[in-house]
C-alpha cells in the first residue's frame, strides 16, 4: 500500500517539478521574472507551503523574495531564495531577476524579464526505504549537483488587468539525460510554460471581484489550470475559491492588516487518487511593502 502511494506521488512529480503555489497571484515573482518591480513599492514576500499533510515525504516549499522598481520605474529587479523538498529530494537555490518596463498605453505597461540563478539539487539515495531491489548499486551513494537556471517572461498590466507568459527555467536543472543514465533515476526536469491572467471587477465602492487563472504546460504531461475567484470587501479582507484541474479544490483568505502588511492562507482539499492518504495542503503568505503609501498605482493592492 505504501509503495502504491509513493508511486502516485512520483507520477505527480514527473508532471511538475517546479514548486507549486495555490496563492500564485500573490507570488508572481516566483513564476514570472518580468513581474519584478511591477508593484512599484519595494515588496517583500514569504511563502510556506506544506502539501499533502500526513503523507510521509510529501512536498514542502519555502520561498522568500524581494523586488522593487528602479530607474524612475522604467525597470525592476528582484531576488528569490527557495527551499523545495519532495521525499528524499531537496532543491535549494537563489534567483536574481531583472525587468524592463515600457508604457504602451495610458494605463498599460509591458514588461520583459530575465532571471539568472543557481540551484543545489540533492537526492538522499542511501536512505530510500522499501525499494524493490535492496542490492541495487544505484542506492550506494547520494546524488548532489549544482546547476544554473535561466528564466524569461513577459508581463502586461493596467490598473485592473494583468496577463503574463513565462518559462521559469529554460534549462533542465535537475537531472540531465546523462545524469539519468548514471544514477538510474527516471526523472528529468522538463520545461514549464506558465500563462497567467487576472482582472479586478468593481461591483461598488465596497466590493470587488478578482477572477484569475494560471495555466501550466509541461512537456510530456497534461495541461493543468488553476481557476480562481476572490472577493475583496472594503479593500481589507478577501475570501476566495480555486479549482485545480485533476487535483484539488482550494479555499483561501487574505487580510490587508495595514497599508504595508498583507497576510494570506489557503487550504487545498485533494480529490486526486491521493485523497485517501493525506489531510490536505496548507499555504501561508506574508507580504510587506516598504513605502507603499507613496506609490500612485492603486492596483498594487490587488496584483
Amino acid at each position: 500500500m505504501t509503495m502504491g502511494v509513493l508511486l502516485l506521488a512520483y507520477k505527480n512529480s514527473i508532471a511538475q517539478t517546479e514548486p507549486m503555489y495555490s496563492q500564485y497571484m500573490y507570488n508572481m515573482l516566483g513564476v514570472n521574472p518580468a513581474y519584478a518591480g511591477s508593484r512599484e513599492a519595494t515588496s517583500f514576500n514569504l511563502f510556506q507551503r506544506k502539501q499533502w499533510v500526513s503523507l510521509e515525504g510529501a512536498p514542502q516549499t519555502t520561498s522568500v523574495s524581494l523586488d522593487q522598481a528602479i530607474f524612475n520605474k522604467k525597470a525592476g529587479w528582484g531576488i528569490q531564495l527557495y527551499d523545495d523538498k519532495l521525499g528524499v529530494e531537496k532543491a535549494d537555490g537563489i534567483n536574481l531577476m531583472t525587468s524592463t518596463r515600457i508604457r504602451v498605453s495610458e494605463n498599460g505597461i509591458l514588461s520583459g524579464g530575465l532571471s539568472f540563478g543557481v540551484m543545489n539539487y540533492r537526492i538522499d539515495l542511501i536512505n530510500v526505504i522499501n525499494r524493490n531491489t535492496p542490492s541495487d548499486p544505484t542506492f550506494y551513494s547520494n546524488f548532489n549537483k549544482w546547476t544554473p537556471s535561466i528564466g524569461l517572461g513577459l508581463y502586461y498590466n493596467t490598473d485592473n488587468f494583468y496577463a503574463g507568459v513565462s518559462i521559469p527555467n529554460i534549462l533542465k536543472s535537475r537531472l540531465s539525460a546523462f545524469d539519468v543514465i548514471r544514477s538510474g533515476l527516471q526523472k528529468i526536469n522538463a520545461k514549464h510554460i506558465f500563462l497567467t491572467s487576472g482582472i479586478v471587477i468593481s461591483l461598488n465602492e465596497e466590493i470587488k471581484i478578482k477572477p484569475s487563472t494560471m495555466i501550466k504546460m509541461v512537456e510530456g504531461a497534461p495541461i493543468e489550470a488553476d481557476i480562481n475567484s476572490n472577493i475583496w470587501f472594503h479593500d481589507l479582507i478577501s475570501i476566495g475559491m480555486s479549482y485545480r484541474t485533476g487535483d484539488a479544490v482550494i479555499g483561501m483568505a487574505e487580510i490587508q492588516a495595514n497599508e504595508n502588511l498583507r497576510l494570506g492562507y489557503s487550504y487545498d482539499v485533494t480529490f486526486s487518487p491521493l485523497k485517501g492518504y493525506n489531510n490536505g495542503s496548507h499555504e501561508f503568505m506574508i507580504r510587506y511593502e516598504f513605502g507603499n503609501t507613496k506609490t500612485k498605482v492603486k492596483s498594487t493592492r490587488y496584483f
